[in-house]
């Protein structure tokens, strides 16, 4: 859902201890790529982050690894 601001990029490195961090690098990179995952300081409401696998539930403060798998999807709601 990013790849169109990335120029197809699926993956990059970057040095981040937090989500915060990892969204600024990912924006110096890709300018513009902010406003589509945060809105009023917070991760979109649409969103989750899982990091290594497992989906953070401390937002823009979720720490993260040197090697630390980011990947941001959308969220899933639902259930009665």
């Amino acid at each position: 859902m990013l790849q169109s601001l990335t120029g197809g990029a699926r993956q990059i490195d970057c040095d981040a201890k937090n989500i915060r961090q990892v969204i600024e690098r990912l924006d110096e990179l890709y300018p513009g790529i902010r406003d589509r995952l945060v809105e009023d300081g917070e991760l979109r409401e649409n969103l989750a982050v899982a990091i290594d696998g497992d989906i953070a539930i401390m937002g823009m403060l979720e720490k993260v690894g040197a090697n630390s798998e980011v990947h941001f999807v959308p969220a899933i709601g639902g259930g009665s």
